[in-house]
């Protein structure tokens, strides 16, 4: 059985680093970087850069999940003030 974790090599300000995420969550961080016009290893820099705690791929996950969640309060703002019909 293939696990859901994806093991990935990338380099991360300068230093060639592994991280293990979940396919969804690679998905997720090409499509950030895709909108903000940034390449994967210079949003993984970032998110290194910002961390708090915990290792790189949890400070990743949590990232990915924060940013589409805040993506989703936003649509769900727009949506209720729309004017009813």
């Amino acid at each position: 059985m293939k696990s859901p974790v994806v093991k990935r090599s990338i380099v991360v300000a300068g230093h060639k680093t592994s991280v293990s995420l979940e396919e969804a969550f690679w998905n997720g961080m090409k499509e950030i970087s895709g909108l903000r016009n940034m390449t994967l290893s210079e949003l993984v820099g970032e998110i290194d850069n910002n961390r708090q705690q915990g290792n790189l791929s949890s400070a990743i996950r949590l990232f990915v999940l924060d940013y589409f969640r805040s993506r989703a309060g936003a649509a769900t703002a727009a949506a209720d003030s729309k004017p009813q019909a």
